[in-house]
């Protein structure tokens, strides 16, 4: 069963190709809410006649992708400290807000908002609201998938809008760790597809409960509910905890014919996976520790991880 998120980020035209391209969303609606008029028209809410805010309906699988990576989503494509509109487009209908469905959608959003601010990253206060979604509206079909339907038009506007060039100058790089900033150790294994030695890593024998993620950009790969004792000296686990955040190539280095297993978002090597695990996938991801960062479950929420805190919740029931 899909969930939703909704988000106002200006022009909807704009906030739709951003969401698509993240593996486990079905569907991103354009349309309006917030506002007191039901079934408003595009035109009475430019005119600032209804109250509603443009915004994007996002319909995603949680198994596949959460709603943390949503947030981070959405974060990058605003400019979040404008409480005018954004860009060119100036008025109510294009405020930017968070619409959360639920408390837990609200704690989610309340801590994303929190931990943007702490950075400090734009000098200035963030003016993007966190509100509970009521009705939803969505816009006529002439405003769906905007960007598909007259792509010409779209990308100039992108561009004439402004909103590309404050992206590119404020957002570019922001959140990413610094591949020079990895050791010696982490450069040979993620950059250059090398292992680290066996019985002598960081996590080969580390069983604390928590979730092990990527040690360049922090996205979320494997759990400790699927790690196991091997004896290969390496950090074994059953599955990732986001198979399509894991890219599996074939590998005919060392005159073996292997499956190499890769991280998508920072294009790093992660380690092997072998079909000699336990059930119940019968798998064994065998992952280089420098390769990984561990994040405790006491600290998954000061992290910026609590939306995973379940995983780990529904194993104590």
């Amino acid at each position: 069963m899909p969930d939703r998120a909704v988000f106002a980020g200006g022009c909807f035209w704009c906030m739709v190709a951003p969401f698509l391209k993240e593996p486990g969303v079905y569907e991103v609606t354009s349309g309006y809410t917030g506002g007191t008029t039901e079934h408003p028209t595009y035109e009475d809410v430019c005119a600032e006649k209804t109250g509603h805010y443009e915004a994007v309906e996002v319909s995603f699988d949680p198994e596949k992708t959460s709603y943390t990576r949503l947030l981070e989503i959405f974060w990058r494509q605003i400019d979040p400290t404008d409480a005018g509109g954004q860009f060119h487009d100036r008025g109510d209908s294009y405020r930017t807000a968070i619409f959360y469905s639920g408390a837990k959608q609200k704690k989610i959003a309340l801590a994303s908002k929190q931990a943007l601010e702490e950075k400090n990253w734009f000098e200035k206060p963030i003016a993007t609201k966190i509100l509970p979604l009521e009705k939803f509206y969505p816009a006529e079909e002439a405003h769906q998938n905007y960007h598909q339907k007259n792509r010409l038009h779209y990308e100039m506007y992108r561009r004439m809008s402004g909103r590309d060039r404050f992206l590119k100058k404020h957002w570019k790089g922001k959140g990413k760790k610094n591949e020079s900033n990895l050791s010696k150790m982490q450069c040979h294994v993620m950059k250059e597809n090398g292992t680290e030695p066996p019985f002598d890593n960081q996590y080969w024998n580390h069983f604390e409960e928590g979730l092990y993620v990527d040690a360049i950009t922090g996205r979320p790969l494997f759990s400790s509910q699927d790690k196991f004792s091997s004896g290969c000296g390496w950090p074994s686990f059953t599955k990732p905890v986001h198979p399509e955040w894991i890219e599996e190539k074939e590998d005919r280095s060392h005159l073996m014919v292997r499956t190499e297993v890769r991280s998508k978002e920072s294009d790093s090597h992660l380690g092997h996976v072998f079909e000699d695990g336990p059930k119940p996938t019968g798998l064994r991801y065998c992952i280089n520790s420098a390769a990984l960062r561990f994040v405790a479950k006491k600290d998954l929420e000061k992290e910026g991880y609590q939306e995973y805190l379940a995983l780990f919740e529904k194993e104590e029931e």
